[in-house]
């Protein structure tokens, strides 16, 4: 499997305010994001992970190292465009990605500006609106819907430029559990169906889970890499960096430590459950 995304000892730093010094975001990353794959990427606030995913499409440059998209370098101004059509990125707020007051125009908004064809256009939005799930509300304004269906428009925006990869920068976090489910139901099944590579940055664990790998940072470092289940089961490593284990996973941990034969890795409600029972 090919690498979409690579950087190689890859720093950043925020410039400083006055009489401080710089804040170092990151600390000579070296990380491969293979095409095709669902990567999480986890931190507590300060961790450096969503700067991570800013030098992703090059919404940030590197202080030091590289970071390629491609195989192109996204220091290279000339290369700019292609990077983004590349990787696509959806931010935490829906609401400051909503250009248009009608959801058509505002998933259009995106391949207008890249020259795409008319006929082509309609295309691509009708095809974007039903792979999540909002065909529907096509003649619909934007601000009337909910924060799950805005991030399905805007993650509909990005896919009608017709990206190899889309990196959601905590996109969640400003959703109800709902709107929650319905955004992580339609990065799934673009993964999966359309095999769209997808990074997600954030800090929920159960968000973790479905993942086929997870990346923790700390400090503006890879601290642990690997699939859920061998990541999201080292408790007290989690803990000293300032993150809880999912929730099955501190429960099966607590029932170890009074005496239980019980796996950790038994990540989701139904495994945590049978483990359990088959325990008793």
């Amino acid at each position: 499997m090919t690498e979409i995304i690579k950087t190689g000892n890859l720093t950043f730093s925020y410039p400083p305010d006055e009489g401080k010094e710089p804040v170092q975001a990151l600390k000579g990353v070296d990380l491969s994001i293979a095409r095709g794959s669902f990567t999480v990427i986890l931190g507590h606030n300060g961790s450096g992970k969503s700067t991570l995913a800013k030098h992703m499409n090059a919404v940030l440059l590197p202080v030091g190292g590289k970071v390629w998209v491609d195989g192109m370098d996204t220091s290279d101004e000339d290369l700019l465009l292609e990077v983004r059509r590349r990787v696509g990125m959806v931010f935490q707020n829906p609401d400051n990605q909503i250009v248009a007051n009608v959801v058509e125009e505002d998933v259009a908004f995106g391949p207008e500006n890249l020259g795409v064809p008319t006929e082509e256009i309609q295309r691509r939005v009708a095809a974007a609106l039903k792979a999540v799930g909002m065909e529907d509300f096509t003649l619909h304004a934007p601000h009337h819907l909910s924060g799950g269906q805005k991030q399905r428009i805007a993650i509909a925006g990005i896919i009608a430029m017709e990206p190899a990869c889309i990196v959601l920068d905590e996109s969640t976090a400003m959703l109800d559990p709902l709107g929650r489910r319905e955004v992580l139901d339609t990065v799934r099944k673009l993964n999966r169906e359309k095999g769209i590579t997808i990074v997600l940055i954030t800090h929920h664990m159960d968000e973790a889970a479905m993942a086929d790998r997870v990346v923790v940072m700390d400090s503006g470092s890879v601290v642990m890499d690997g699939a859920p289940k061998e990541v999201l089961i080292r408790v007290e490593e989690l803990r000293a960096i300032g993150l809880a284990a999912p929730h099955t996973v501190e429960l099966l941990h607590g029932l170890r430590q009074d005496g239980f034969d019980v796996p950790l890795d038994a990540l989701s409600v139904p495994e945590c459950a049978r483990a359990i029972a088959e325990s008793l």
